[in-house]
């Protein structure tokens, strides 16, 4: 590596854990470093959500899967827009006004303890094992191919070290402040890199296109497409996208430190319009790359090759930093909403004794995800088994959640019927696919698992009254309206309007 490029990378290091470092002045109680002392306003909200999003392994693997595939891998991406629309119209004001400091304390406040109890330690789990080791790994990986000689192990810990520290210290509010860095080094190093390719091509479309199937550049692909056929497209992914986008704590704990639900609806907004960027900067790409690098054999290498080949000294280094970024900004967040979730649902920590026991157990979480990173290598089936278990752990949540937010008919037994009903059937369904008895895409499968849960709830709210419910703990229409009047621009429901109809023009384009 260029010493230009190296000296790039270090700084932005030392530059990270400066700001961590400067942010984490004053975070002092539990409250300070889970939630920001509830004081987060829309740009940081909007900008932590794509930062803490995009890991490394989403960079590589959205590049290769072009390369390989096409661009229906995107549906994930810009698909999370209208998440996030329906989450700021329906579960923002619910989790806002319910003030609780984790997304499973709603499920106790709602329905049951035992299911806040079951799904926090689901969480922390798939957090820790998956996320957090998961983004280790890869990004040890994308590491390697710059610093071939640098041991896996060393990578892990040091990428581990690095997050961890200013996690620790910091709270949620270095881990949003960093994020903000990260997300605009992340933009502006994927914009330079589809600059360049696009560059190389001669700024032509037809270059781009020439050559490649039609079902390359289609977001809609057949029935019986491998990749992602167009009913698990319209069933799975967006039931995947609530779950993840919605219930997930690493996630929505943003919005749940926001100032008010105005600021919260703004930055899902903002988060929601960014997650349109990446079919265009980190997808096409990869699209690119089959005529530019045509002949790789493994594309996990496509965003590596190009970074090396294709850009000149100093874009390097400043694309090397994106992906660092991305490493950074994926696993401070993981580690920071794992140590809420111990401290809040299992220990029951407040003020100055849960921020300490916090910062207590994201050292030993931050230890946990090191150590077992690592050996993902030596467990590869059983590592791609556990990414396949979000399709089993997703259905049943993202039922169970916007049943009990949007009526209050479903009883506490319907929910917990719905809940480990669903997760028994999402694991048969599994296993099944396992056996080569079921050769059904895993989207469609959740989209399957995800009415048969609601039938499990529905019929559960048959047999078992519901209790009266706090009245916090459910979504009311009169909630639809903003706090306060405002200019047209400033109505999160233009706004919605807006983002929807940027997916809109996407997906017609891209038909």
């Amino acid at each position: 590596m260029h010493p230009v490029d190296l000296t790039l990378v270090v700084l932005y290091l030392v530059a990270t854990l400066l700001l961590g470092a400067w942010v984490s002045r004053g975070v002092q109680e539990d409250e300070d470093l889970f939630l920001a002392g509830r004081s987060l306003s829309w740009g940081p909200i909007g900008l932590s959500l794509f930062a803490s999003n995009i890991s490394s392994t989403t960079l590589v693997g959205l590049a290769g899967a072009a390369y390989v595939s096409g661009i229906a891998v995107s549906a994930y991406e810009w698909m999370a827009g209208a998440v996030l629309v329906l989450m700021s119209f329906v579960v923002v004001p619910v989790y806002l006004k319910a003030r609780i400091s984790t997304v499973p304390e709603y499920l106790e406040r709602r329905f049951d303890r035992r299911l806040r109890l079951y799904f926090s330690a689901i969480t922390i789990f798939l957090s820790i094992v998956v996320d957090t080791a998961g983004g280790l790994y890869a990004g040890s990986l994308v590491l390697q191919v710059f610093w071939p000689d640098l041991p896996v192990t060393v990578s892990c810990f040091g990428m581990a070290l690095i997050a961890g520290l200013y996690t620790t210290a910091g709270g949620l509010r270095a881990v949003v402040y960093t994020d903000v860095v990260q997300a605009i080094v992340l933009l502006v190093g994927s914009f330079a890199l589809t600059a360049v390719a696009f560059g190389d091509l001669g700024n032509s479309w037809a270059a781009v296109i020439a050559d490649l199937p039609p079902e390359r550049l289609s977001l809609v692909r057949p029935l019986d497409d491998p990749d992602l056929p167009w009913l698990g497209l319209v069933t799975g992914v967006p039931v995947l996208g609530f779950w993840y986008w919605a219930t997930n704590q690493y996630i929505t704990q943003r919005i749940l430190a926001a100032k008010d639900v105005t600021q919260a609806r703004w930055g899902a907004m903002l988060g929601g319009g960014l997650k349109l960027l990446p079919l265009f900067v980190m997808v096409l790409p990869g699209t690119m790359a089959i005529h530019l690098l045509p002949g790789l054999d493994d594309p996990d290498m496509v965003l590596p090759t190009m970074i090396r080949q294709l850009l000149p000294v100093g874009v390097t280094g400043l694309m090397i930093a994106a992906l660092v970024s991305a490493i950074l900004s994926s696993v401070d967040s993981t580690l920071n909403a794992a140590s809420a979730l111990v401290v809040h649902d299992f220990l029951g920590g407040d003020d100055q004794a849960g921020a300490r026991t916090g910062r207590i157990s994201t050292l030993v979480l931050m230890t946990i995800a090191a150590v077992w990173a690592p050996f993902i290598a030596e467990a590869g089936g059983l590592f791609a088994y556990l990414q396949q278990a979000f399709a089993i752990v997703a259905p049943p949540v993202a039922v169970v959640f916007l049943a009990g937010i949007v009526s209050p008919r479903v009883s506490r037994e319907a929910g917990l019927l719905g809940m480990f009903g669903g997760h028994l059937l999402g694991l048969g369904f599994f296993v099944a696919g396992q056996l080569g008895v079921w050769p059904v895409h895993f989207t469609i499968t959740a989209g399957l698992t995800t009415l048969l849960t609601a039938a499990l709830v529905a019929l559960g709210s048959v047999v078992w009254t519901a209790r009266p419910v706090p009245p916090d703990a459910v979504f009311h229409a009169a909630q639809l309206a903003p706090a306060r009047p405002m200019p047209w621009w400033k109505d999160y429901r233009w706004q919605a309007v807006a983002v929807l109809g940027c997916i809109g023009a996407t997906v017609v384009g891209f038909w």
